[in-house]
Formats: structure tokens, C-alpha cells, sequence
């Protein structure tokens, strides 16, 4: 394989295919992306049209949208996949995805971490009416996840899967807010599920720190 992997270094979803990649132990070279430059790279949006990240090249094949590019780095790359093997985890596992994805990646990651704790670092001052939004929201996702969280280590059962791997990324940042992490402790199979994940391997190698003001 000849993998590249275009990405933004600090991209909660450049993450997600980074922990995919070091998972399945997938040699890969990175290009930086910057999709908030006000000068896209033309080039790029041959690649992506919508001038996001991240995006994956094998070869001749190019795919983006996060979730699908863990799906395809996880099929070429036998024999232990990152999926349950029944089909109701499978599901579950999807069904989490998709609420990080639709509900929970804006206010946990683009309004509380961005604003408490990316903007500081940053220099920057925080919205506190945007933080205030972003709590509420959140809460409302993380009672939904830990409804659907299993009993075992990981989100769907004895093994990692890609939920734990999407969630986990945004938990990373979420939880770097007190106020995200107050929330996550308030509930009891969530919190014992990042009390495991938030020490994992593939997410200290993934961790892109934060900028330098």
C-alpha cells in the first residue's frame, strides 16, 4: 500500500483515521491541510470538493468523509477488525457514530472545547453564551451515549471498534473543558468507559497537543 493521508493537525476527524492507521499498523505519508485557509488549494478540491479533511490516497484510489475511510482502511488490512463481529453491536456501533457525527461533534468540540480551551490557547477569549450553549447540547448527547454504552471495556462490547475510536477523539477534546469533563462524570457507564479509553495507546500517539499563543 502507498497511503496518504491529507489532514489538519489539530482535526478531531484527522485523529479518528490516525488512530485507524496506527491501529491496523498502516504505513502512511501526511500532508497538512489547512481547511480554514481563506486560499484553497485547488489541487485539494480535486481531491475533496467540498475542501474538508481528511481525505486518504491508495494508489489511484482517493476517499473522503471520515467514517467510510476507517471502514476501508480497516477492510484492507486483515485479519482483526475494528467492527463487532454480530450485527446489533455492528448497528450500535453505527447508531454512536452517527450521534457524535449529527449532534455532538458542534457543540462538544466546535463550541465548549473550542471556546474554553482552543481559543485561550489561541490567546483568544472565549464566548461564554457559546459555551453555554455547547453545555446543554452536549449534555443531551452524553445521555443518549451512555444509555446505548455497553457493560464491558469498550462501547460495544470486549473489544476496541470504531466507536470507541470516534468518540474517543472527541472526548479527548471535549474533556479538556471542566465543563465537558463535569458532564461525562455525571454519567456513570460513560464515565467508566473514558476512564479506560482516555489512556489508550492509539490516543497518546495521536494527541496533537495544543497551539502556543
Amino acid at each position: 500500500m502507498s497511503v496518504i493521508l491529507y489532514g489538519y493537525h489539530y482535526s478531531v476527524y484527522t485523529r479518528i483515521v490516525r488512530m485507524v492507521l496506527a491501529a491496523k499498523d498502516i504505513a502512511y505519508r501526511y500532508v497538512e491541510i489547512d481547511p480554514f485557509s481563506d486560499n484553497p488549494d485547488l489541487a485539494y478540491l480535486d481531491l475533496h470538493p467540498f475542501g474538508r479533511v481528511p481525505v486518504i490516497r491508495n494508489g489511484d484510489f482517493v476517499l473522503y468523509e471520515t467514517a467510510p475511510i476507517a471502514r476501508y482502511l480497516d477492510e484492507i488490512s486483515p485479519p482483526v477488525l475494528l467492527s463487532p463481529p454480530d450485527p446489533e453491536s455492528r448497528a450500535l456501533m453505527m447508531q454512536m457514530i452517527q450521534i457524535a457525527d449529527s449532534y455532538g461533534y458542534w457543540p462538544m468540540v466546535r463550541q465548549l472545547f473550542a471556546h474554553r480551551v482552543f481559543r485561550v490557547a489561541e490567546g483568544e477569549e472565549p464566548e461564554e453564551n457559546v459555551i453555554a450553549e455547547g453545555k446543554v447540547a452536549s449534555r443531551k448527547v452524553c445521555e443518549a451515549l451512555d444509555k446505548l454504552a455497553g457493560d464491558g471495556d469498550f462501547l460495544t462490547g470486549a473489544a476496541i471498534s470504531h466507536a470507541d475510536l470516534h468518540l474517543g477523539a472527541m472526548m479527548a477534546y471535549f474533556t479538556l473543558a471542566p465543563e465537558g469533563l463535569e458532564i461525562v462524570n455525571s454519567f456513570p457507564r460513560l464515565q467508566r468507559w473514558w476512564q479506560g479509553m482516555a489512556s489508550h495507546a492509539l490516543l497518546r500517539k495521536t494527541d496533537p497537543g495544543l497551539p502556543v499563543a
